[in-house]
């Protein structure tokens, strides 16, 4: 009778703890995987925040609010990958100015410098509008640039192109290939 007892305590060890998977059971995904948000967390980020918020300003001066629902810190905090950006941008009176955002990004600290990739869009506030799916604000020599294909608006024009630099007001515009444009013109009565 104890034979058995024991045989039957051996067979029923290895559910001792065990939870059948189904609602209510969540799995922990493993650093690298992605989790059920589709959201994959680098086991080499040296630091994660979610929630990120900083502020951008150059000789004292407020360029800018950056944004990010997740940002993943390497290399001592000198780069960081962004995920959801939104960046604030200010004119140097301290007005806002107008606003990007992207699906990711990355900010290189040392350089000063925000390359935003995925659905870009630069909207300023006199109502100029800028798509792309890759551009970069280098803070340190104030301008934004890109070499991918883009969609520049403003007031009854479109500019299309493939890369461009400008200022981060959009107002000095330089297509670097592919260019063309059109726009509204009014005819006067005769």
């Amino acid at each position: 009778m104890i034979g058995r007892m024991v045989w039957v305590a051996i067979a029923l060890l290895p559910m001792v703890g065990c939870k059948p998977k189904g609602k209510g059971t969540k799995v922990q995904p493993k650093a690298g995987q992605a989790s059920a948000k589709g959201i994959a967390i680098p086991d080499s980020a040296e630091q994660v925040v979610f929630g990120m918020r900083t502020v951008l300003t150059h000789r004292g001066v407020n360029n800018g609010v950056l944004l990010s629902d997740t940002a993943l810190f390497f290399e001592q905090g000198a780069r960081i990958d962004l995920r959801r950006v939104n960046m604030t941008f200010y004119a140097s009176t301290g007005l806002k100015d107008g606003l990007l955002t992207s699906k990711t990004g990355r900010y290189d600290a040392r350089l000063a410098r925000l390359e935003s990739r995925g659905d870009v869009v630069v909207t300023r506030n006199d109502g100029r509008r800028l798509t792309t799916q890759q551009l970069v604000y280098d803070q340190a020599r104030n301008e934004v640039l890109s070499d991918s294909a883009f969609v520049f608006t403003d007031k009854g024009r479109q500019i299309t192109g493939i890369g461009f630099v400008s200022d981060p007001q959009l107002t000095s515009l330089r297509v670097l290939r592919s260019f063309k444009g059109t726009t509204q013109v009014q005819v006067p009565k005769p």
